[in-house]
């Protein structure tokens, strides 16, 4: 075999090429134990989501009869007022 001319371009070796493909691998195995932890953390969000959720249910049911007392309260003293101007 020959060697290459100067001006034959860019020479790789085997060892160069089995060196790159072995960085990809590791890289890859980086990325999927980053993916496998965000999986992880995407179930807690969505635990603690469904938490907030039926937390946030149960305040607005127990928060709904304040208005209505208010506005309940707010018309007796609308007709008691008109009542007391009806009066001679």
């Amino acid at each position: 075999m020959t060697s290459p001319a100067p001006d034959a371009g860019i020479v790789i070796t085997a060892s160069q090429m089995y060196e790159e493909v072995r960085r990809v691998g590791d890289g890859l195995i980086r990325l999927e134990a980053k993916l496998d932890a965000l999986g992880a953390a995407d179930r807690d969000v969505d635990s603690r989501l469904v938490d907030h959720e039926s937390r946030i249910r149960r305040l607005e049911a127990g928060r709904w009869p304040l208005p209505t007392i208010g506005v309940l309260g707010g018309a007796v003293g609308s007709a008691a007022a008109v009542y007391a101007l009806m009066r001679p």
